[in-house]
């Protein structure tokens, strides 16, 4: 019979890796890709923006890219996701939901990718360059937002596939 006796420097390796192995883990904010979800089905989302509440706000979903300045797309209510901007905020009168870190939170910058909001305020009719993705893009001047979901799943379509270094989700124009 064979005895396997480990050295201990196998012994330290393997330790190391065990304690580093649970921080392998898919979340996003992380600096992981992946798939956004399938869920809902379009029909359902569909269905879902035909039905919501219409107001003096837009929809807006976080679109979190590394080293960017964008903050992420807004659609006026009842309409596609496809319709949507992505916008650079001017934050003079209310920060964005992700600045918490900025202000003692202690959550990560960038933590509420793909987070929706009901966002309020206004396009200031500014139009803005963003160095790090090349866009000129609008400004809008945020006033207030409410969460409405921190899981909605996919933007654009079931196959939208996110890189937080690259832009990667972009409308399909028709």
């Amino acid at each position: 019979m064979i005895s396997f006796s480990p050295s201990p420097l196998v012994l330290l390796l393997l330790s190391v890796v065990a304690i580093f192995l649970p921080s392998c883990s898919s979340d996003l904010s992380s600096g992981a890709s992946g798939n956004m979800g399938s869920q809902p089905s379009p029909a359902v989302r569909k269905a879902q923006i035909a039905t919501e509440p219409r107001g003096d706000f837009y929809y807006g979903r976080r679109y979190f890219v590394k080293k960017t300045r964008f903050w992420g797309y807004l659609r006026k209510p009842g309409q596609s996701a496809n319709s949507a901007k992505l916008v650079i905020f001017n934050e003079s009168r209310k920060r964005n939901p992700d600045r918490l870190p900025e202000a003692g939170g202690s959550k990560n910058y960038g933590f509420d990718q793909n987070y929706e909001y009901k966002i309020y305020g206004r396009y200031t009719g500014r139009k803005l360059y963003e160095p790090n993705s090349n866009q000129i893009l609008p400004e809008f001047l945020l006033t207030n937002y409410e969460l409405v979901s921190s899981d909605p799943g996919w933007l654009f379509s079931p196959a939208d596939r996110y890189n937080p270094s690259s832009v990667t989700l972009l409308p399909k124009r028709f």
